[in-house]
């Protein structure tokens, strides 16, 4: 159980709960998550019982086994018009993908991760880690490093210190000091990139998107290969991908976003 979901009473728990429900990725038993718990049996049980009551976890009797219920379905389908960049993205993101015929991601901060939120594939598409509605790490990956970059210190400092620090590669950058000499020079030409740090030969080039306060409201990217271009090829794309960003904060001005 993390510190915050300890402060945080029941609710916060609860939510844990549904993260860890979440994270398997497929219906999981009562045992399987009680292993990886750190709640008693008792209370993981009580917990589990009144989300299902309330329809945030789903229970298949015939397997016994749990899984993320339709009101979350509900509430994600709420929160992705309301809240995600997405819906107000799109036509940005879909002229950027027809003119440069490469795979573009939009992605949010999530509590110190990064949060993919749309993507376009490539005229050839790649496999990557990389999906909408997926996290990923914001220390090792372009459009991550774009957005933090822009963070302002608290901010910032406070999503170092959740990073792991995980080396997935032998270019990740896996010290805080290493991260941020890098946010300084993004910080600098507004272009970030991942040089293999997340997935061996998976290159991409990121830009943030700030409102007119310099906030940050997500990040764009250009992802490819290192078997089919080089991080100078894609560069190029760099002001394309600046107006885009310029374009989807233009029209997010009278949205309402989440804070950080």
């Amino acid at each position: 159980m993390t510190k915050q979901a300890n402060k945080d009473g029941t609710v916060g728990k609860a939510l844990e709960i549904l993260d860890d429900v979440a994270a398997f990725g497929r219906p999981v038993r009562f045992n399987d998550l009680l292993a990886n718990s750190q709640h008693p049996k008792a209370t993981l049980y009580r917990l589990m019982q009144t989300l299902t009551n309330q329809g945030m976890l789903d229970y298949n009797p015939d397997h016994q086994t749990y899984a993320p219920g339709v009101r979350l379905v509900r509430l994600a389908h709420s929160a992705w018009q309301q809240s995600s960049l997405a819906p107000i993205a799109k036509p940005a993101v879909d002229r950027l993908s027809k003119d440069l015929g490469q795979t573009i991601h939009l992605a949010q901060l999530d509590n110190g991760q990064v949060l993919y939120v749309d993507k376009r594939d490539a005229n050839r598409p790649i496999e990557m880690f990389s999906q909408a509605g997926k996290v990923g790490p914001i220390y090792c990956t372009g459009v991550g490093k774009a957005m933090l970059a822009y963070l302002d210190d608290a901010a910032q400092q406070k999503a170092i210190a959740q990073q792991a620090f995980y080396e997935y590669t032998e270019h990740t950058l896996t010290t805080p000091d290493a991260l941020k000499a890098v946010l300084g020079e993004i910080k600098k030409t507004g272009i970030a990139f991942d040089r293999e740090e997340h997935e061996p030969n998976i290159i991409c080039v990121a830009v943030p998107i700030l409102s007119q306060t310099n906030r940050v409201l997500g990040g764009l990217s250009i992802t490819s290969s290192t078997n089919r271009t080089s991080l100078e090829e894609l560069e190029r794309f760099a002001p394309d991908m600046k107006q885009a960003a310029i374009e989807i904060a233009t029209a997010s001005e009278n949205w309402q976003f989440p804070n950080h």
